[in-house]
């Protein structure tokens, strides 16, 4: 009775078994109306026989007939005639193993994309229609071999690669949605790039897509009209022609780095068994690597980016450089920057097409130097564009008044300089500079250098030590600043007359005869004598026998060095001064002068001295104190009295505030002075300029309170610190 039991539980558990596999069965069946997947699909059109010959012979059968989400771009028969016709072989039998497995995987992007979709750029943050070009395929290079070492292509830029991420090639292709989305027209543009294939606003590198939107189980079929072989990259196209070999000799000598990879070793070693170590290709000190097939993050934005190089030939190359190497003889012997600058001048971060190269600005932010009709080459590779030029693209860099001093040794103080504060200002090609150059030699003279070790500048005055902080480098730059100039209308192109001209930092410097005065330099009397110039794309530069030095001492200390020289013209303005109690403020040390009150140590300042004729006629009109029968002044009245207010009036409203005036003809209007009204506010003076003339119109009785800058022009522009001094023929009534 048992073993009954047993046998019927036995068999209801057999029964309930089969039902329930039957209804696995059915819920797992193909679904009707299903399509087939690609390689059926293909295989029953009838016309991919030779496409599928190769998807058998690089093993891809099994992969196309399953499942999957792909993309394939299927070229048909016709296009194997002709490809086997172009290659000069007889059919499918004599394309190499290696070949065929190419030409599957670079056809089968990943994701199934219709037509419509492969425009939108598949971002992270969600679909961005009309953006893309490209789409990343099954297909990337291995191991190669340059004679010395294994290597692999980087997969970033200039960081450490990224494991598992195999620098997969992409395919580009053509739509109008994207030509119109960036307002190019996309017939010239493709067919700039591809002169024998017709542009019909869907094409793939150089094919015509004849048939779209095939459904299959396992994704979308575009049959195309040509046999598609991984394009290069912009590496792999710069080495495989020689007359760029030149500028490709720099980039592998100074810009590559092999990084070794235990992990690409070990794969390398299972998929070919050689224990040949293998390293990562790797590019540094340039903007991008030219071997990497994604572009900047790593994610899908190779999908709408690719980068652009533009390379001079070879008989252009060395020209140039012997000309930017002239002091260096080598890249070698000159800084790091300047190979890195002459590489980067070439290479754009984006897809440049031919409708934008004109104004895209490269990796240094600068316009191309070339024209179209510098191009001698071009080509859409996989990881973007190439330009063969026929000429440099010229760096700002090397072009501009700031390369005199960067390519050449003697000058790399200055250079330091130039780069913590206005390399970029000076590099500008539209604007006009002209530099005064400061020798590393005329530098240790007058005391300064740069100390390495600390990373601060240092100065020693004469007989002293060395000090090294941050009073060294604000000396130094001040030095610097008078030597740079803002020359918009080529106000230094001619040193041989008299002029005047404003430095960066506010400061005057005086020109005449080819020698040149900043207000140390004429408070020693010793000029900076011109020795040279050159002409650069944006300015000029002289060399000197020394430096534009700058004053430290006060403006009171020159005024008495004046009346002392010169007492008909500044003394009696000085004896006013010194003998006003309140306005003058004697000095510590009596090397450096006293000061004036108001007249701030370190801000700007003009002085309009009116000479003694003036004032003894000034006195005579009541307007300062004295007699007024003989014009003799009253230096000393009492303090307090009305008088001394006069002085002090007189004094203060003969100075401008905060800005330095000079007869140049640039600066003209109403300039505050040191004199305040009953309410405390500043009074003005107006400036009439002119070159080497200058007229000043007071606030009271405009009309007639005039004057004139001495007519003895020389009298006047005299250099203090951070102040010009003007003798004038007439004192404003204030």
């Amino acid at each position: 009775m048992k073993r009954s039991i047993q046998s019927l539980l036995y068999f209801l558990s057999a029964v309930l078994l089969l039902s329930a596999c039957s209804k696995k069965d059915e819920i797992f069946d193909r679904p009707p109306g299903l399509a087939d997947p690609i390689y059926q699909q293909l295989q029953s059109r009838g016309n991919f026989t030779n496409f599928l010959a190769l998807v058998d012979k690089a093993g891809y059968k099994e992969i196309l007939s399953t499942g999957g989400y792909w993309t394939m771009f299927a070229p048909t028969d016709d296009a194997f005639t002709k490809f086997f016709q172009e290659s000069n072989i007889s059919g499918v039998a004599d394309i190499p193993d290696s070949t065929a497995a190419k030409i599957v995987k670079y056809s089968l992007v990943y994701n199934a994309n219709r037509r419509a979709q492969l425009p939108n750029y598949q971002s992270p943050a969600g679909v961005l229609p009309n953006m893309a070009y490209k789409r990343e395929t099954a297909y990337y290079d291995w191991v190669k071999s340059n004679g010395k070492r294994k290597y692999i292509a980087a997969n970033r830029n200039g960081i450490t690669p990224v494991a598992n991420d195999n620098n997969n090639k992409h395919i580009p292709y053509f739509t109008d949605e994207y030509f119109t989305a960036k307002n190019l027209n996309g017939a010239t543009e493709y067919n700039y790039f591809f002169p024998n294939t017709t542009f019909t606003g869907f094409n793939v590198i150089d094919a015509k897509v004849l048939e779209q939107d095939i459904v299959a189980e396992n994704g979308i079929i575009h049959t195309v009209d040509k046999v598609l072989l991984p394009l290069p990259s912009l590496e792999s196209y710069l080495a495989s022609k020689p007359e760029y070999s030149k500028f490709r000799e720099l980039f592998e000598k100074h810009m590559v780095r092999y990084v070794y990879s235990a992990d690409i070793t070990r794969r390398n070693q299972v998929l070919t068994g050689s224990a040949d170590s293998v390293f990562y290709k790797m590019y540094s000190g340039v903007a991008f690597a030219i071997n990497n097939e994604n572009y900047a993050v790593g994610n899908t934005d190779s999908q709408i980016e690719g980068f652009t190089i533009a390379i001079p030939t070879n008989n252009v190359v060395d020209a140039y450089v012997a000309e930017i190497l002239k002091h260096y003889g080598t890249f070698e012997a000159a800084p790091p920057s300047v190979i890195s600058s002459f590489l980067n001048a070439h290479m754009w971060g984006s897809t440049i097409w031919k409708g934008r190269l004109n104004n895209a600005l490269n990796v240094q932010q600068e316009p191309p130097t070339f024209s179209a009709t510098n191009i001698v080459d071009k080509k859409v590779v996989s990881n973007g564009i190439f330009y063969g030029i026929d000429k440099v693209q010229d760096a700002n860099v090397f072009r501009s008044v700031y390369g005199k001093a960067f390519l050449n040794p003697n000058y790399t103080l200055m250079t330091r300089g130039l780069d913590a504060e206005l390399r970029f200002s000076i590099l500008n090609p539209t604007s006009n500079y002209t530099l005064v150059m400061m020798s590393n030699q005329n530098l240790n003279k007058e005391g300064y250098d740069f100390n390495t070790d600390r990373n601060q500048w240092s100065f020693t005055r004469p007989g002293g030590t060395a000090t090294i902080d941050e009073s060294s480098r604000n000396r130094f730059m001040r030095l610097l600043q008078n030597s740079v100039f803002l020359t918009p209308n080529g106000e230094m192109n001619n040193l041989g007359g008299f002029g005047m001209v404003e430095a960066w930092n506010g400061e005057y410097v005086k020109f005449k005869d080819n020698k040149l005065w900043a207000s140390g330099n004429e408070e020693i009397n010793k000029a900076v004598n011109v020795t040279s110039q050159e002409t650069a794309h944006n300015g000029k530069v002289y060399y000197t026998d020394g430096i534009l030095t700058f004053s430290e001492k006060t403006i009171g200390h020159h005024l008495d060095s004046l009346a002392r020289i010169d007492p008909n013209t500044y003394g009696h303005f000085f004896s006013y001064l010194k003998n006003h109690r309140t306005m003058w403020i004697p000095a510590v040390a009596p090397a450096t002068g006293g000061s004036i009150l108001g007249a701030n140590t370190g801000a700007f300042h003009t002085i309009f001295v009116p000479t003694n004729a003036a004032i003894v006629n000034a006195v005579k009109a009541g307007i300062l104190p004295g007699n007024t029968s003989t014009g003799q002044p009253n230096f000393t009245p009492a303090n307090a009295s009305a008088d001394s207010e006069k002085i002090e009036r007189f004094i203060q409203y003969h100075i401008i505030n905060k800005n330095t005036v000079v007869p140049d003809g640039k600066k003209f209007g109403a300039f505050e002075t040191l004199l305040k009204n009953g309410s405390g506010d500043p009074v003005f003076i107006t400036v009439n300029n002119g070159i080497n003339s200058m007229e000043l119109v007071g606030a009271v009785d405009p009309a007639t309170n005039r004057a004139n800058l001495n007519a003895d022009i020389n009298k006047s522009n005299v250099l203090s610190n951070k102040t010009v001094i003007h003798s004038i023929d007439k004192v404003l009534k204030f």
